[in-house]
């Protein structure tokens, strides 16, 4: 165990593509090269890339264009590419997407096996979905990325939830779930720093904040945030909602908070990139309201519980995984009548806040390091056990 890895590690787009996922990658390579062994991001070639900044090496590979929000679309068909990779010497390939990153490591191991490991993050079913109206376009699509998955020596996913998204792409084996870190500190805020954010968007002293951390997109249930708002200004209930991010559907929602005549209690502050000063707006929020199905996950869910911030979470959704209604956050139905009222009940007695998010601060909450170190290890385990057999470049 002891042994230094050289890892690549691979994903559809990098920094500057600001999500989820390559946060993950970020704090993966930092973690690794500074204390592990060694790391290489694998990742289409962005216009707008800045890679002198990072202390390791980042392989880009062709892209054809970007899109949205500055997200390539990878062409890793040629050979030269593969043979790249091959001769870098990686003990071990890790894929954060089953599109075209574990597609370009099923090319490396047609000319040269490697173990591979594929961390499934993302419920694609919602994507393709909402953007693939034929069925029978819609079911290629699966099988295409369920081929990726099935070609990778071990999968893993951050929830048990997940699982069920593994299944609707066609993937029957077994998983490990590897939970995702939280880069935030554990943090105890003065009055002072949380008056801060107060005094920045002028929200007097006793008003309750709640707030949404994450990209701007209606399948995260942003609608149902809205209209549980709108509840409870209807109850006489004051309060402001703030929006933290930026994402496709941002238009769209300020319209809606419009419409349903919230417009007053709603804050948007776009992409907040100083991660103190996120911070800062976490320990300053009462709750955190989280009702997102699409989340495998849930980093804000521990970056909320870094600064003792509880979180309002929906019943059987992959972020609301490990949490204990009442002691570690707060879960209720997924209607706006049911969020409304645990948070009016929450607000009746704000003692519970500082309470549970306390305990979630104490019990949730777990670092880059560890969940690093945890991933790490397990890479021993893949590459011992694929070195225990024999392994015949892919024949598909």
């Amino acid at each position: 165990m002891d042994s230094k890895l050289k890892v690549g590690l691979g994903n559809d787009a990098f920094l500057p593509t600001v999500d989820g996922v390559n946060t993950v990658l970020k704090f993966y390579a930092e973690i690794i090269n500074k204390k592990l062994g060694e790391a290489v991001i694998i990742t289409p070639e962005n216009p707008n890339k800045r890679d002198y900044v990072f202390p390791y090496e980042i392989y880009r590979y062709k892209s054809l264009f970007t899109f949205g929000e500055g997200y390539p679309v990878g062409w890793p068909f040629k050979k030269e590419f593969a043979d790249d990779i091959i001769n870098m010497n990686f003990d071990i390939l890790h894929s954060h997407c089953p599109v075209a990153t574990s597609y370009f490591f099923r090319r490396i191991n047609r000319i040269k096996r490697i173990p591979t490991i594929l961390t499934y993050h993302t419920k694609f079913e919602y994507d393709i979905q909402a953007r693939v109206k034929s069925l029978s376009i819609r079911q290629k699509a699966y099988t295409m990325i369920g081929k990726d998955i099935k070609c990778a020596d071990e999968v893993w996913v951050t929830s048990r939830g997940t699982a069920d998204s593994l299944r609707i792409m066609g993937y029957e084996g077994n998983y490990v779930v590897m939970p995702n870190g939280c880069d935030l500190p554990k943090f105890t805020a003065t009055e002072e720093e949380k008056a801060i954010i107060r005094r920045k968007h002028s929200i007097p002293q006793n008003i309750p904040i709640f707030i949404f951390v994450g990209r701007l997109m209606w399948y995260k249930n942003i609608r149902l945030i809205i209209d549980s708002m709108r509840t409870l200004k209807n109850r006489g209930i004051d309060f402001r909602m703030l929006f933290l991010g930026i994402g496709p559907d941002e238009k769209a929602i300020k319209k809606y908070c419009v419409k349903q005549r919230i417009d007053d209690r709603t804050i948007f502050t776009g992409m907040i990139d100083d991660r103190r000063v996120l911070q800062l707006y976490y320990a300053a929020s009462d709750l955190l309201i989280f009702p997102s199905q699409f989340d495998t996950n849930g980093l804000v869910v521990r970056e909320a519980a870094a600064s003792s911030t509880p979180s309002v979470l929906v019943e059987g959704s992959c972020a609301a995984e490990g949490i204990i209604d009442g002691e570690t956050g707060f879960i209720c139905e997924e209607n706006e009548l049911s969020i409304a009222r645990k948070i009016e009940k929450i607000l009746q007695n704000r003692d519970i806040i500082y309470r549970v998010g306390t305990k979630a601060q104490n019990d949730i909450y777990i670092s880059w390091e560890d969940s690093v170190k945890n991933a790490y290890e397990r890479y021993h385990i893949v590459i011992d056990k694929f070195n225990s057999v024999p392994h015949p470049p892919y024949q598909y």
